[in-house]
C-alpha cells in the first residue's frame, strides 16, 4: 500500500455543529496512511435541473471536478424522515449527470450514518446504498457504519471522547483503507 488515495468525503448535513461533520473530521484523524480524506462541500450546490446540463452552474462544475479527482468516496449522512437529506440526494444527482458522465462511476465507497436518536440512521444508510448500486460505486459492506446516540460521542471541542465510538470509527476507517486498495488494485 504505497499510494496515498484521495478520498472525497461528502457530509450530508449542513449544520455547523453537525455530528456527521464531527465524525468526518475524526475519521480523517484516524485514517490509515494510505488514505487522505478531504470534505467536499455540498451546501452551495443549486438544485439539480436537467435544463442546466448544457451550461451548468459554477458550483456544479467545481463539485464534479473535486469528485473526479478523488480515488474513493466516503459518505457520512444523518437521517431525515427515514432517508437521506435532500441536500445529499441533490449532490448525488448532480454528480451523476449528465447521463453517461457520472463522476461517481467505479470509485470505491463507504456509507456511514449517524443520528442523535437510537436507531443509527439505518434508513438513510440503505437509501444511499441503493443509489450507489445504480451509480456503480462498489460500496464496503463490513463493518457497517450505523451510529446511534451520536450526540454523546463528543466533547465541547468536537473531539470524540466516547471510547467505543472511537474504537469503531478506527475499525471502520481501517477497513475502508483496505477496501479502497482491494477495489483499485483489481
Amino acid at each position: 500500500m504505497g499510494n496515498v488515495r484521495q478520498v472525497a468525503v461528502v457530509v450530508g448535513s449542513l449544520r455547523k455543529e453537525s455530528f456527521c461533520r464531527k465524525i468526518a473530521h475524526a475519521l480523517a484523524e484516524y485514517a490509515p496512511a494510505n488514505l487522505q480524506l478531504q470534505i467536499v462541500e455540498i451546501g452551495a450546490l443549486t438544485l439539480y435541473n436537467q435544463d442546466l446540463d448544457e451550461a451548468p452552474p459554477a458550483s456544479w462544475v467545481t463539485f464534479r471536478e473535486e469528485i473526479k479527482k478523488a480515488d474513493a468516496l466516503l459518505f457520512v449522512t444523518p437521517e431525515y424522515n427515514r432517508s437521506t437529506p435532500g441536500v445529499l440526494k441533490n449532490a448525488v444527482d448532480i454528480g451523476s449527470r449528465p447521463y453517461g458522465h457520472s463522476v461517481w462511476n467505479g470509485k470505491p465507497g463507504a456509507v456511514l450514518s449517524a443520528t442523535p436518536g437510537g436507531l443509527g440512521a439505518f434508513g438513510a444508510n440503505h437509501h444511499l446504498r441503493q443509489a450507489l448500486v445504480f451509480l456503480n460505486v462498489p460500496t464496503m459492506q463490513q463493518p457497517e457504519g450505523y451510529y446511534a446516540n451520536a450526540g454523546t460521542f463528543f466533547d465541547d471541542a468536537g473531539r470524540v471522547t466516547n471510547e467505543d465510538a472511537k474504537r469503531h470509527l478506527k475499525q471502520f476507517i481501517d477497513a475502508f483503507g483496505n477496501w479502497v486498495e482491494k477495489i483499485l488494485e483489481q
